[in-house]
């Protein structure tokens, strides 16, 4: 029996989002494996952060923690940045390829680490140079996806980010939990976590090979149009082709006209513009200070501060948690993107949030897990710790239902073509920015909070996040396009004429070209 076409209409985009957001397990597999590696035993040991009696010395083991996992942050944050005029000038796939080969430099010297006296160095330099490429992929990549995808299915296929972030991080724990489990003492034990970075890191780059440059990146109006119509599955001189190809030369024309000689002053006050890199800039803030990226780069330090002091237990506990979040987050995806609507979802998940994050506070102040004790850890976690592991597995579906997939599917969708490169880049520096900030203060939150951590987080998320999800506008099934109107950058009439006279333009060039190959016949 034949299948209808339409059942696979847009199979293409589906699978160059596919390829491009391996790299994105990247951002996902770098920030979680961090937390664990540092937290093993021989790593410890290894590298001179014990005690004399064998204990910890929180003090450096804070330290260490926090640079192993900030320096990839900040490293990151330059290259979201430094990769913004590079995509406007080779395009968003010929960018993905160089970045990809810088990650896999830093990967490789974090690998070779291995002497007490080196190591340290070799692993925070390989780190930021992992970040630098992981920052670029973080802005390019979803900017790429979305100047492919439809906008009937836009969220759900840039929302694929986060499906791939989740998997990575999820990966990262098991890996983690893997080697905790048979590989306790050696060099393997950081070896082979971040030796496994280069995997993803590789099917991006050759799976890049098979993938086409965006209409909107393509230097020419012929490739551009060709690639629109390879990535829809129709002709060329489809009406559907080339109605779309006329709404995104419009939009084009326009900005050339208006913006000529564009340079980052005027792309970021030009008319309907600052509005939307403020809200690129904040919704990334909020964010990070969610409370989910902490438990995301520290999850087995998070679960023995609420009770799960065995590593084996929590690394287990943080193993669920990744697996968790990846099901929700697919399921949210798939199933409610585009339904629910962009603010809907942002405000009950902040509320969700904040609400599970202040129950997690009120437990743990009035039941504290035993003291920590690394030589003699308690072999099961008491009941109260049971409940709050249950309550951040519930908080991580609310995560994911929102503040988790979102924000990238929202700032990919806000702005306009020609400025959406420098868009992206200020979103993704925001979002390394604070990364680096809460990844590099949490360990020294987690041991002189306590209890007071989780309060923390909840006001941040019923304070700031859902307040925050109200005043934004709705996004939920406009074309990239229509943008403009939203954040007022030109009227809706303008925006009617300007796409009807580029259509009729299209249609006398299309018209031409089939009467040209008619004669040749």
């Amino acid at each position: 029996m034949d299948v209808h076409p339409s059942v696979f209409k847009n199979i293409r985009v589906y699978w160059m989002a596919f390829i491009v957001y391996w790299g994105i397990v990247l951002f996902g597999y770098d920030t979680g494996i961090g937390g664990g590696v540092v937290s093993a035993t021989y790593f410890l040991e290894h590298f001179g952060l014990l005690n004399a009696d064998g204990s910890k010395n929180q003090k450096k083991v804070d330290a260490v923690s926090s640079n192993v996992v900030s320096v990839l942050q900040a490293g990151a944050f330059f290259g979201a940045l430094g990769s913004a005029p590079l995509s406007a000038k080779i395009g968003r796939k010929y960018t993905l390829f160089i970045f990809s080969m810088i990650f896999c430099v830093g990967a490789i010297l974090t690998t070779v680490a291995s002497t007490p006296q080196r190591g340290l160095a070799e692993i925070y330099a390989g780190r930021v140079i992992s970040g630098i490429g992981i920052g670029a992929i973080s802005a390019v990549a979803p900017a790429f996806v979305s100047e492919c995808s439809p906008k009937e299915v836009r969220g759900r296929i840039t929302g694929l980010f986060q499906i791939m972030v989740a998997t990575g991080v999820m990966i990262s724990y098991f890996v983690n939990y893997g080697v905790g489990i048979h590989i306790p003492m050696g060099v393997n034990v950081w070896r082979i976590p971040f030796a496994l970075q280069l995997v993803p890191a590789g099917v991006m780059f050759f799976g890049l090979f098979t993938a086409k440059a965006s209409a909107l990146s393509s230097t020419e109006n012929k490739e551009a149009l060709r690639n629109l119509a390879y990535l829809r599955r129709e002709p060329e001189d489809s009406e559907e082709v080339l109605a779309e190809m006329a709404e995104i030369e419009a939009a084009i024309q326009e900005e050339k006209e208006a913006r000529k000689g564009l340079g980052l002053r005027e792309a970021l006050f030009g008319k309907g513009n600052l509005v939307r890199f403020v809200i690129a800039f904040v919704i990334f803030f909020l964010q990070q200070w969610a409370g989910q990226n902490s438990v995301n780069y520290y999850a087995p330090q998070i679960f023995a501060s609420i009770g799960f002091a065995a590593r084996k237990n929590s690394l287990l506990a943080s193993g669920i948690y990744g697996v968790i979040k990846v099901v929700a987050t697919a399921v949210f995806i798939f199933f409610g993107i585009e339904t629910l609507g962009r603010k809907l979802s942002l405000f009950v998940s902040a509320m969700g949030m904040g609400t599970l994050f202040f129950i997690i506070g009120a437990l743990l102040k009035t039941h504290p897990p035993p003291a920590l004790d690394a030589n003699h850890p308690a072999p099961s976690p008491p009941p109260a710790s049971k409940a709050m592991a249950a309550m951040l597995y519930i908080y991580v579906c609310f995560y994911s239902m929102g503040w988790g997939p979102l924000p990238w599917v929202y700032v990919s969708e806000i702005f306009p073509t020609r400025t959406r490169h420098y868009g992206l880049a200020l979103a993704s520096s925001s979002q390394w920015l604070w990364n680096f900030v809460v990844s590099k203060v949490t360990p020294d939150l987690v041991t002189d909070l306590g209890y007071k951590l989780f309060l923390m987080f909840a006001t941040i998320n019923i304070g700031g996040m859902a307040v925050f999800s109200l005043l934004i506008p709705e996004t939920k099934g406009r074309s990239l396009e229509e943008m403009d109107v939203v954040f007022g950058s030109i009227s809706k009439e303008q925006r009617r004429a300007d796409i009807d006279k580029r259509a009729k333009e299209i249609h006398r060039s299309a018209s031409s070209h089939s009467a040209s190959t008619d004669q040749k016949v």
